[in-house]
């Protein structure tokens, strides 16, 4: 059966609830999947509190996805089977998310000074349950409302590094996230390598304390699939991949189960008697 240890739900910039994830999941067949929202484990902790972690019928991991600072890159690390109620990861990412909201306040101003009528209200109804706020969500108002067709538009022409719009938010340093994951212990992962765009970065960054590259992607060709897998053997890292799936139309993968990976890697990673 095919896995998925990469997605996302309402909780970050996902479009299901954690609960329609986990149904979806399963019709699509998948026996391991992996809820990582980003910067947030709120996803993790509502299946938790209301009963539905453990799931019958498919294997839940816990995780997350952090931004780690970088002078030039985007750099995105996963942490899975964290204690989701470790005290010092529930106060950074509190942290966190205070720093991703004064950051949506000024973007959002900065459009309005450019012209974009555009409100915060607008963008925490867009944000739904999630309070990890992200340029995302603000990209899909600048849709709804006709300035762009797609949020990827919205990005180039506004929201990206050095875009009129763009502004840098807190990101926590690699080492910092590193540790923090082990401390709450779980097992950090290298995010989509190839979106890093140097691997002579992505090898520095396997040299750091990282436990893991993810693999498998949807933007890795056959050629960057096959370099990532030397690489992670050749620095003893586990295996993994997934989707980054976050339930949009106009993002791929539309559907779970279209980009899945072999149960080998996944349960390589699974705990079976893991606690929150």
């Amino acid at each position: 059966m095919p896995s998925d240890l990469h997605m996302h739900t309402t909780y970050s910039d996902g479009k299901l609830t954690p609960e329609e994830l986990v149904a979806t999941a399963k019709e699509a067949g998948l026996s391991y999947m992996a809820i990582t929202d980003h910067d947030t484990v709120e996803g993790i902790s509502h299946l938790y509190e209301n009963g539905l972690y453990p799931a019958r019928g498919i294997h839940i991991i816990p995780g997350i996805e952090f931004s780690a600072h970088h002078p030039t890159r985007e750099i995105h690390i996963l942490g899975y089977n964290i204690d989701i109620y470790y005290g010092e990861l529930v106060d950074k990412l509190n942290d966190v998310t205070e720093a991703r909201w004064t950051r949506f306040r000024e973007m959002v101003e900065k459009l309005q000074n450019l012209g974009y009528e555009i409100s915060e209200t607008e963008v925490l109804t867009i944000a739904g349950a999630s309070r990890s706020i992200s340029r995302s969500h603000i990209g899909r108002v600048l849709v709804k409302k006709g300035y762009f067709p797609t949020v990827r538009d919205a990005f180039e022409a506004m929201l990206m590094k050095g875009k009129p719009a763009y502004v840098p938010h807190y990101h926590l340093e690699v080492e910092d996230i590193i540790a923090l994951i082990k401390a709450a212990g779980g097992t950090p992962v290298l995010a989509h390598p190839k979106l890093i765009g140097d691997d002579r970065i992505v090898e520095d960054l396997c040299c750091r304390g990282i436990e893991g590259l993810e693999v498998f992607y949807p933007q890795h060709d056959a050629e960057d699939t096959a370099r990532y897998l030397e690489m992670a053997k050749r620095y003893n890292l586990l295996v993994t991949g997934g989707s980054d799936f976050h339930g949009f139309a106009t993002r791929y993968p539309q559907a779970l189960g279209v980009f899945t990976i072999d149960d080998c890697w996944a349960e390589k990673l699974y705990r079976p008697t893991q606690k929150l």
